[in-house]
Formats: C-alpha cells, structure tokens, sequence
C-alpha cells in the first residue's frame, strides 16, 4: 500500500503490528445511530456501505476539498499528526459534524483542536472493533480507547441521544497553563 493510500485509512498504523496494514472503516452502527451525514470527507475509495450522502476519497483530497457549508460531516481521518488538521477543518466548518479519533487527550493536538474548540465529546467504555475495507469485523479491538467528537449544535444533539455504553461531556474548562 502506497503512502497516499494509507492516508484515506481511518485507522492509523498504531492498529497492530500484526495487522499489516493501516486502513481501517468505522463500524457501521457508529454512523448508523448518528447519522444520517451529508460528507464524509476521509472515505475509503472502494467502501461496504455508505456513510454518508456524499463521500470523499483520497482521490479527491478530502482535506483541500471544499466542504459545502451547509454539509454536517462525518469524519473518521487518517490518524496520526494529520489528525489535527481535519480536526481544525471540522471546527471551522459551519455546520458542524463528528469526527472519532483516539482519546489521546494529553496530546497537543488533542488540546488545541478538541479541548480548545469541540463541543461535546463522548468516551466509548469499551475500545472498538473497527472494519476491513471488504466490511468484515476485526478480529481485535483497535488497542486504544476511541472517543466521538461533536462540532456545532448539531453534532451535540445527535451525540447526546446516542445510545452506547460511554460517557458524554459537555462542560469542561481547560486549566491556563
């Protein structure tokens, strides 16, 4: 798999090593509960199901790609340090969406584009089973926990009345450092 191709991925490498590979899909329950989305911007070229109305692939650069301003989005980015920069995308967009990333809350980027910008964020209790490209299930779960962030009022509506085991937050203040 070449580089630009593993940068659709939704997953990141930190997956397993055993794995051999770095693309990955969201279970399909997550956006069925949160949808329905008008964009998925970070969309694996050849996908089981769709997750949104409209997708994008890497073949069409999801992060350069305008998104339409009135589009709620769905994004599962390519994780890693491009993270951040969907993220910072995804809270300047207008009509906001959701995005899932790693709960890696200590890191910087965590801090400037969730903490510093997002509207609720829920914890899932338990790590996820992510997807083949082919739709098949994981057999492991991803090795790390997983959290859904909401942009927009929106975005906290549907993450409020989703129904899975986690915890959802909505008020926080970050300590001055």
């Amino acid at each position: 798999m070449s580089a630009a191709q593993s940068r659709v991925t939704g997953m990141g490498g930190h997956h397993s090593a055993r794995a051999q590979k770095d693309e990955w899909l969201t279970p399909p329950e997550i956006t069925q509960a949160l949808g329905p989305f008008d964009l998925d911007p970070c969309s694996p070229i050849n996908r089981p199901w769709a997750t949104a109305q409209r997708h994008l692939t890497i073949e069409d650069d999801g992060l350069a790609s305008q998104w339409l301003p009135w589009e709620f989005v769905w994004c599962n980015p390519p994780y890693g340090r491009e993270t951040w920069k969907w993220l910072a995308k995804l809270a300047d967009h207008p009509a906001g969406g959701i995005a899932l990333i790693f709960a890696r809350t200590e890191t910087s980027g965590f801090c400037a584009e969730v903490w510093d910008k997002a509207d609720a964020i829920f914890f899932f209790d338990q790590r996820l089973f992510f997807h083949h490209v082919d739709g098949t299930r994981a057999s492991a779960n991803c090795g790390a926990p997983s959290c859904l962030v909401a942009y927009g009022a929106e975005a906290v509506r549907r993450l409020s009345r989703y129904e899975r085991a986690g915890s959802l937050v909505t008020r926080w203040r970050r300590a001055a450092a």
